[in-house]
């Protein structure tokens, strides 16, 4: 089978994650992937942060669990790099955009085994007055908003599950 149809029909989302880094190189490469993502008009609005400095992630975790009700909550698994996209509202297919990198960052982090989950809450997080604070301290221009988040690493033991079956009528041939 083609190598490419491959990784989209075998990636699935991690939930458990060994403490160790993602390579650079890796990282390199699920970033550049992310950034050849379609885009409404080749207008590419988004932007992705890359998070790996300790002081950011516990705070980018603590508000997504905050959002959660879980506030001391850990929802990203433990995995050690977190990719938070943000697009500009003002380009009105920019969740689309938005969404179309999370596709390609978790199917390029497979690609080069790296083990990925998708993580929701980024507009609700960044929305509030610490997530305007992170934002301001990346960089990311004011009025964008969250799309998602990306958790990548390397998996632990039991962090994958297997592909459910796919339902019927999944796709209407007219």
């Amino acid at each position: 089978m083609n190598e490419t149809l491959n990784t989209l029909k075998t990636r699935r989302a991690c939930r458990k994650y060994k403490p160790e880094q993602v390579k650079e190189e890796d990282l390199l490469a699920i970033l550049e992937a992310g950034t050849y993502a379609p885009t409404g008009m080749g207008r590419q609005s988004p932007l992705i942060a890359a998070v790996q400095n300790p002081a950011d992630y516990a705070e980018l975790e603590r508000l997504n669990g905050w959002v959660m009700g879980q506030e001391n909550g850990h929802p990203f698994y433990g995995a050690p790099t977190v990719l938070v996209v943000f697009a500009d509202p003002k380009i009105p297919t920019y969740v689309a955009d938005g969404n179309l990198v999370i596709g390609n960052l978790l199917n390029a982090a497979e690609a080069v085994g790296v083990d990925s989950c998708y993580i929701w809450r980024a507009a609700e997080v960044f929305d509030s007055e610490a997530g305007k604070a992170l934002m301001a301290k990346w960089g990311v221009p004011e009025g964008f908003r969250g799309i998602g988040n990306v958790i990548l690493g390397y998996g632990a033991e039991g962090g994958k599950r297997e592909a459910a079956p796919r339902k019927e009528g999944y796709v209407i041939r007219v």
